[in-house]
């Protein structure tokens, strides 16, 4: 996939959302799949196991979401 450009993806029947976000961008940062999701409307309303044929738009971007650690003890 090139970097820089938006890339879509066409799922098979079983995909789950935040498998397909993991494999392109190579991460688990939080907030990918929320941006993916506000980038293509309608998607969340298809459930979490997606049919075939649905296309995602995957913008370009690893999508990291800056997050704030916290230490709850020592």
């Amino acid at each position: 996939m090139t970097a820089g450009t938006d890339q879509f993806y066409v799922s098979r029947d079983g995909d789950v959302l935040d498998e397909i976000v993991h494999l392109h961008y190579g991460n688990r940062a939080r907030g990918q799949v929320e941006e993916v999701l506000a980038q293509n409307p309608g998607l969340a309303g298809k459930g979490g196991v997606l049919s075939a044929g649905v296309k995602i738009l995957l913008p370009a971007g690893s999508l990291v979401v800056e997050t704030e650690e916290v230490q709850l003890w020592g």
